[in-house]
């Protein structure tokens, strides 16, 4: 490669214009000094963020002299949204309509100052060159790029360039290798981001907007849900539950230990454990009477500890979150900002084994340098060179991740991650540990013991992998048949250990098997779930929060498992499939969309299920909504005093019952409701509208407040309501108010600043009788204030007295049934000798509890 910068002025003719695109400025920039050894000129994109790098370059994949335009988008340049209006807004459409609603590709506000770049810089280029990572997500947004400039430009040629590493010898050869970008992997990720967008927002919304309304603590949480999402979940909640139902059991075991000059050798029991105290107790006795051990097995033999294999992205997010303590999504970023820096190779690859091509000599002379490791370093080369341990899984696409060159600079957790790369690449390359493993067995009556050494001869790969331990073990000489007295036989106790709750490493591996995700995706869907508060991380392991372990039950009980992977991991093979050619993108869209809407479906049906399953952790729902959101709304009742909106009447169910409640159609903006007590058995909106409202108000009359004719629970309200009654919540009946419990600020535009304030009968409890103590003069004012009742009518029972009195503040209830005095403590103790065990019988002898050896 030359650089010319006159030759084409020279000549008399300007040389052609090639736009190239990367991913992100730091990889623009670097390619650009890669490819002129820094000599580049500059200037302002339409981004801040995004600079356009000018050079002149000859190369024969180029046609001779270009001209290089060298520019960067920031990732996505477009978002996947519902097309129009009406499916974006929460509020007017229902979420079944979301798996058919049309979805559009659009450049979002922020991304505009580089779509305006690219049309800029497009409309002089001959050509157009795309330099995003090469993978799925790369090549989508590669396609991206492709749509804006096509738009300025619909026959400019456009090719590829395929690299791994961002050094001089890979940018040459993808210079010299363009190639067609691969339309299949773009649809992969456009059918991938498609089924996010329908399965996400139908789920989320229907589940966000029920459970808000169910569960004030929820009311405002964004109760997401996504295809990924809820399996990492649902692998947090079942290592939890194994855990939680997991029944300790005490057990019992053997230790022998032998004291020497040198010091004391443990041996373990050969039988490991039994759970029963009395037998092994036996044992220990008849050990004890045997009193010397024989040695009837001694094994030496070589053993190696095996260097790490070539790393790739799963186990760089492993390994950093379990010897670095740091976390994947963390791993992943500052791994993405070397790789722009040039310091690493490209970070997201699914390949454990280096290419025969790759000039590993020369990235371990990189490292030679360093006080750190360049020793090291220099023994790798002076011992028949690099020799690396490789996996067996390859991507066709990029090597394992290593070092291109080498920094000291680095600090922080982006020289911890730098280190680590390096040093594992270092210990790749070197030699297995070689040690000498001592492995003795000896005999005690009819029990056998066991005990192991290890002495260290080559540490090899250790002197640089300083995250692997393997230590000396020293035991003593001992030869075949020889005699020795125990110091000591003890019976120890302890228990059965239940699982542990996962760590990020455990999750990422689950991920991995059970393909949720890719490599490129697991740390932001574990995100997602501590973000969302579905789990937190204690002393770094996942703990389900309740709102996470009532969804992945709530899904259980309606019969889809929708915490489980196989779903997630058919879909990630559709897309692989896509890829291959074997499938196209309408064929997944079509398939996938299906098997989701059909659980969607199920959900709708089910929701009370849901709710019930939640109210285990958020106490009782405050309100059950319809289970099918496309349920007709009951007539208006009356509008809204804080929105304008229409307040409906809507019924929901609790247990076996059934129950109402009076809200605003403006939900979740305003949040204005009037909840039914309990001891109204039903509830009903009357075509007859308010005639003392209608006296207050003019206008249409359909939208005057109505009638609420309402069924109460015997003996539940005062008699001059009777069993069944119609009136008015808008403001005008005080004593209904009251009695339902509203305020003024709930109840409609007719609400008078006299409205009563709720008083005992918040207290009311259904089947009461009681007792008024009013003063003469509080009887007066509660008669007068019962004959302007405002729109109110007794339906059914007693007719309305001429004067009632209703209970004052000072109510005393009187039940039907009182308890029964409470048992003295002598009558339900039970006496000592009925809970006490006889005393412990004399032990067994081990003739009567040890097995024949027939059994």
């Amino acid at each position: 490669i030359l650089l010319l910068n006159s030759v084409g002025m020279r000549n008399g003719s300007l040389p052609p214009r090639i736009l190239n695109v990367a991913e992100k400025n730091d990889a623009a920039k670097s390619i650009s000094r890669v490819l002129t050894n820094n000599q580049f000129s500059n200037r302002e994109g339409g981004s801040r963020f995004n600079r356009v790098y000018e050079f002149q370059l000859h190369h024969t994949s180029l046609g001779g002299l270009v001209h290089m335009l060298f520019t960067s988008v920031c990732g996505h340049l477009m978002n996947v949204e519902f097309a129009d209006s009406h499916h974006r807004n929460w509020q007017t459409c229902r979420p079944s309509e979301l798996f058919d609603a049309p979805v559009a590709r659009s450049v979002p506000d922020n991304m505009l100052p580089i779509k305006r770049c690219l049309e800029k810089e497009v409309r002089t280029a001959a050509e157009l060159v795309i330099w995003t990572d090469c993978d799925r997500e790369g090549e989508n947004i590669g396609f991206e790029v492709i749509a804006v400039c096509r738009a300025i430009k619909p026959n400019i040629p456009i090719k590829r360039a395929k690299f791994s590493e961002i050094t001089p010898t890979a940018i040459q050869r993808a210079l010299a290798n363009l190639q067609a970008p691969d339309e299949r992997q773009s649809d992969a990720v456009e059918a991938r981001r498609e089924l996010d967008l329908r399965i996400g927002a139908a789920f989320t919304r229907f589940q966000t907007l029920r459970l808000q309304r169910a569960f004030p603590a929820l009311s405002s949480q964004v109760i997401s849900f996504g295809p990924c999402q809820f399996p990492t979940l649902g692998f947090v909640v079942d290592r939890w539950r194994e855990r939680e139902q997991f029944v300790q059991e005490p057990f019992w075991k053997l230790k022998m230990v032998h004291r020497t000059a040198t010091g004391d050798t443990e041996f373990t029991w050969g039988r490991v454990r039994l759970f029963d105290e009395d037998i092994v107790a036996v044992m220990a006795d008849e050990c004890r009477e045997v009193k010397e051990a024989t040695v009837t097995k001694v094994d030496h033999k070589h053993k190696s500890k095996w260097r790490p294999v070539a790393l790739d992205t799963i186990e760089l997010e492993k390994a950093a979150s379990r010897k670095l303590r740091i976390t994947a999504r963390e791993t992943m970023n500052i791994a993405e900002k070397l790789y722009n820096a040039g310091y690493i190779s490209y970070p997201r690859t699914e390949t454990n084994k280096f290419p025969q091509g790759l000039d590993l000599g020369r990235l371990v002379e990189a490292q030679v340098p360093d006080s750190r490791w360049g020793p090291f370093a220099q023994r790798v080369l002076a011992d028949g060179g690099p020799n690396p341990r490789n996996g067996s899984k390859t991507d066709q696409a990029h090597p394992p991740i290593h070092p291109i060159k080498h920094s000291n600079t680095l600090s922080g957790n982006e020289g911890k991650i730098y280190e680590f790369i390096v040093r594992h690449f270092l210990a790749c390359l070197s030699k297995d540990a070689v040690g000498k493993e001592c492995k003795v067995e000896a005999q005690m009556g009819e029990e056998t013991f066991h005990t192991s050494g290890l002495v260290i001869i080559e540490r090899n790969y250790l002197d640089v992998y300083i995250y692997d331990v393997w230590s000396n073990k020293y035991l003593p000489e001992y030869q075949l048949g020889q005699k020795f007295t125990p110091h000591s036989i003890d019976v120890v106790e302890s228990q059965t250990s239940p699982p542990s709750l996962l760590t990020e490493a455990d999750l990422i591996a689950l991920m991995d098997k059970h393909g949720i995700g890719t490599d490129a995706t697991h740390a932001e869907h574990i995100e997602k779930i501590k973000n969302r508060e579905y789990s937190a991380v204690v002393d770094g392991r996942f703990h389900p929060a309740e709102l996470g372990i009532g969804l992945v039950e709530g899904y259980e009980e309606i019969g889809r498992s929708m915490s489980k992977p196989d779903l997630r991991a058919e879909m990630e093979t559709d897309f692989a499939q896509i890829c291959s050619g074997a499938k196209t993108r309408q064929q997944v869209l079509a398939h996938q969309i299906n098997k989701y809407r059909a659980a969607f479906r199920d959900l709708e049906t089910g929701a009370l299920k849901m709710d019930e399953a939640l109210a285990k952790y958020f106490g009782r729902p405050a309100v059950f909504a319809p289970s099918n959101p496309d349920q007709p709304h009951s007539p208006p009742v009356f509008k809204c005093p804080r929105c304008g909106k229409n307040m409906v009447l809507s019924s929901f169910a609790s247990g076996q019952l059934s129950k109402w409640k009076i809200c605003c159609e403006g939900y979740p903006s305003c949040k204005n409701t009037i909840w039914i007590p309990d001891f109204v058995t039903s509830v009903s909106v009357s075509a007859t509208s308010c005639s003392r409202c209608s006296n207050n108000q003019n206008g249409d009359n359909q939208q005057l407040p109505k009638l609420l004719e309402f069924a109460f629970k015997p003996n539940s309200v005062p008699p001059f309501f009777g069993r069944e009654y119609s009136g008015c919540l808008a403001g005008c009946n005080n004593d209904l108010l009251e009695l339902i419990r509203v305020n003024s600020g709930s109840a409609g535009n007719n609400s008078s600043s006299n409205t009563s304030t709720p008083s005992q009968y918040q207290q009311t409890i259904p089947g009461w009788a009681y007792e008024a103590n009013s003063s003469s003069s509080s009887r007066n004012s509660r008669v007068a204030n019962t004959r302007g009742m405002g729109s109110g009518t007794p339906l059914r029972g007693t007719s309305r007295p001429s004067a009632v009195v209703r209970p004052s503040m000072e109510v005393t209830p009187t039940f039907r049934n009182p308890p029964q005095s409470r048992p003295s403590l002598a009558q339900v103790r039970p006496s000592l000798a009925q809970v006490r065990p006889s005393p412990t019988q004399a032990r067994p002898s081990l003739a009567q509890v040890r097995p024949s050896p027939t059994q």
